[in-house]
């Protein structure tokens, strides 16, 4: 299947979908932005990750948003962008590579924040989002500052823009971003490979 051109992501779009389904079900449930209703429909919390073996958590979270803003500006990122790294790694591998981008991102701000007296209950599939901006802007360099319809400055901006504002604002965990960024450099590094000149040739052929 071809979208405007293009091989259609289903897989982003699955995962598009799955985040609304749930934050519809927490709507319709209770609260998306009760802390304690969260919590007890699967929010990040290091204490119950670490004390009572609630690993899910690390998972169950990514899928969780506070709020309609939240979902929103996350759900609009993963679309412009998702679909990029999509057809870059292929459907299979950009499931593993968001999932563990979202999961990595949550274990390093466990880790930072362990001793903190205070921790935060979280949710959100930032650390995965900023997991696959920095895949993209990996495949990006190696295809010579352009993959589609995306270059290297304009990966660069959309960096720099988001962890101003994440810094600029208060209840936004910046170390799963920052996580999230890194792990999906080093992920790209490990499952992307950049296409051969004669298969460049094939797909732009294909796609007119």
């Amino acid at each position: 299947m071809e979208y405007y051109g293009r091989k259609w992501a289903w897989v982003n779009g699955g995962l598009i979908i799955l985040n609304i389904l749930y934050f519809l079900y927490l709507e319709i449930a209770g609260s998306s932005e009760d802390t304690l209703f969260m919590l007890h429909h699967g929010a990040m919390y290091a204490p119950l990750v670490l004390q009572g073996g609630e690993y899910y958590r690390l998972l169950t979270s990514v899928f969780m948003h506070f709020g309609i803003s939240h979902i929103a500006n996350n759900m609009l990122v993963l679309f412009v962008l998702g679909d990029n790294m999509e057809r870059a790694l292929g459907s299979v591998k950009y499931l593993i590579f968001y999932l563990l981008c979202g999961v990595g991102a949550n274990v390093v701000s466990m880790a930072v924040g362990i001793h903190d007296p205070m921790p935060a209950v979280g949710a959100g599939a930032s650390g995965a989002i900023f997991g696959v901006i920095g895949g993209l802007l990996y495949a990006v360099t190696v295809n010579r500052g352009r993959l589609e319809d995306l270059s290297t400055r304009q990966l660069v901006m959309i960096i720099l823009f988001s962890l101003y504002f994440g810094f600029t604002s208060t209840g936004v965990d910046n170390v799963a971003h920052v996580a999230g960024l890194v792990i999906g450099i080093i992920l790209a590094a490990i499952l992307y490979r950049r296409p051969k000149p004669v298969q460049e040739f094939w797909n732009q052929y294909y796609e007119r």
